[in-house]
């Protein structure tokens, strides 16, 4: 896959079908992965209930992570998420409709490689749409001092992994593995499948916990001693005519090893599906230290956490008053028809085909204080959302080669939150960018105002550019 680290956001091309059995329900299944919409995300529907519930692939709604990842949210229900979310990363895709007649996505071979092999016999396809990540500036460090389980993301410019395993088990000793590249996902990662203590499966079979457990979709680390009657049940469980130990890797026979250190590159694979349900892709080089989905989801939170608390910081534009303007007040009254008292932008600091960046000097002399308020000057809400407007009309004359015969008419304000107040003295950034591309004039924007690295105000904005001379 050559997409990863892209600008733009990727689907596949078109509507492909794998089917299996869950691994714990053993519930047989069919999931169907269709195209899906810039910023729509990846999402599961279980089209096997009532009005088909969806499930949003998103850490707040993990509801279990015993042996697995499942999401719960409108009354449904979705097992063993993790290896085909880890797939989806891998290839770059970002917008997925998964249609699954079932409680559980089916194991295969307990590694990401079907769910790979399924996107690549489709493709991946580059949508109108930038792709947004989320760029960890600051160690954020997760511990559990019950499990000894520690993970930490750290800064870095792209995104990696580095997973250490250690289950005190003189069979699997201390493992580590790395992915430096989400190029190299696919061969270093994907082909590792899931593995368990034998002392763990006598359990599951016991428990009735592994229904859908095959012996070839698992690597079985034999972690005590093991009786030729234990073995010869192992092997009428399994369906088997017989089971035995490879002493030299102390696994049982059923499957041969794809790497020395399989076990820890796949819990890489798990960590990657687990933190895909914080929502965004990350440039970070994650670090974990015997990790497992309950650590993974909480650091997933964590890390979710961190993003919704400080991501307007990262969207703030630059602001630096020594740079010339892109539009100075004379070109932006050639551009638009407002004057005093209601041109509401000083000068344009950025402008590209997506977004607009402008600025508003407020000051005491504003003619609307004297009446709002007195002795408790305060900028309008409206006038703020007029300020945006004004930018956004520049942005959407900027598209047509005669700007000048053109107005734009603003047509409908969604969404609208003011969040601070604005007063004599504040500089406001105002941040206008493309929802989508421009349609038969109808223009759909993204407005924001920042003061310093506060959002004061925000909110959807539609327009519509019309002719209105020439």
């Amino acid at each position: 896959m050559e997409n990863q680290q892209s600008p733009n956001q990727h689907t596949i091309k078109t509507p492909v079908t794998i089917s299996g059995v869950g691994l714990h329900t053993g519930a047989s299944v069919n999931m169907t992965l269709k195209p899906g919409i810039p910023g729509s995300g990846i999402k599961f529907r279980r089209i096997d209930l009532p009005n088909q519930p969806v499930v949003k692939a998103d850490v707040d709604y993990v509801v279990d992570t015993a042996r697995s990842t499942t999401l719960e949210h409108n009354g449904a229900r979705v097992n063993t998420i993790e290896h085909i979310m880890a797939a989806l990363v891998g290839t770059g895709v970002d917008n997925v409709e998964i249609d699954i007649d079932g409680p559980e996505v089916p194991i295969i071979d307990g590694s990401a490689m079907p769910f790979i092999e399924l996107i690549e016999q489709t493709g991946v396809a580059e949508q109108d749409a930038k792709k947004v990540y989320y760029t960890i500036d600051t160690n954020i460090t997760y511990y559990d001092d019950k499990k000894n389980v520690e993970m930490v993301a750290l800064p870095a410019v792209d995104y990696r992994v580095t997973c250490m395993i250690d289950f005190n088990s003189p069979v699997l000793g201390t493992q580590h593995a790395n992915l430096n590249s989400l190029a190299d996902f696919r061969s270093e990662i994907a082909p590792c499948r899931t593995f368990v203590f034998l002392h763990e499966l006598e359990y599951l079979i016991n428990n009735n916990l592994i229904k859908g457990g095959d012996i070839n979709n698992a690597i079985v680390i034999v972690d005590k001693p093991v009786s030729e009657e234990e073995l010869a049940r192992l092997a009428t469980v399994f369906q088997r005519k017989n089971i035995s130990v490879e002493q030299r890797e102390g696994i049982l026979n059923n499957i041969k090893l794809r790497f020395p250190n399989e076990p820890a590159r796949h819990k890489l694979l798990d960590i990657m599906g687990d933190l895909a349900l914080v929502g965004y892709p990350l440039k970070a080089h994650i670090i974990a230290n015997r990790p497992g989905h309950a650590s993974n989801v909480e650091f997933a939170r964590r890390l979710k956490q961190y993003i919704k608390k400080n991501k307007h910081i990262k969207d703030v534009p630059v602001y630096d008053p020594n740079k010339p303007a892109i539009f100075d007040l004379p070109r932006i009254e050639r551009t638009l028809p407002h004057r005093f008292p209601m041109l509401l932008v000083d000068k344009i600091i950025d402008l590209t085909d997506t977004q607009v960046v402008g600025i508003k000097n407020v000051t005491f002399n504003e003619p609307f204080f004297q009446g709002h308020f007195p002795n408790n000057p305060v900028m309008p809400g409206v006038l703020q959302v007029e300020a945006l407007a004004q930018c956004g009309g520049i942005l959407a004359l900027n598209t047509v080669p005669d700007p000048e015969n053109y107005d734009t008419y603003f047509i409908k304000i969604d969404n609208c939150k003011f969040k601070q107040k604005v007063f004599p003295g504040d500089t406001m950034i105002l941040k206008m960018e493309l929802l989508s591309p421009i349609r038969r004039g109808i223009v759909e924007m993204r407005g924001t105002v920042f003061v310093g690295n506060k959002i004061v105000t925000e909110g959807d904005l539609t327009a519509q550019i019309i002719k209105t001379r020439g």
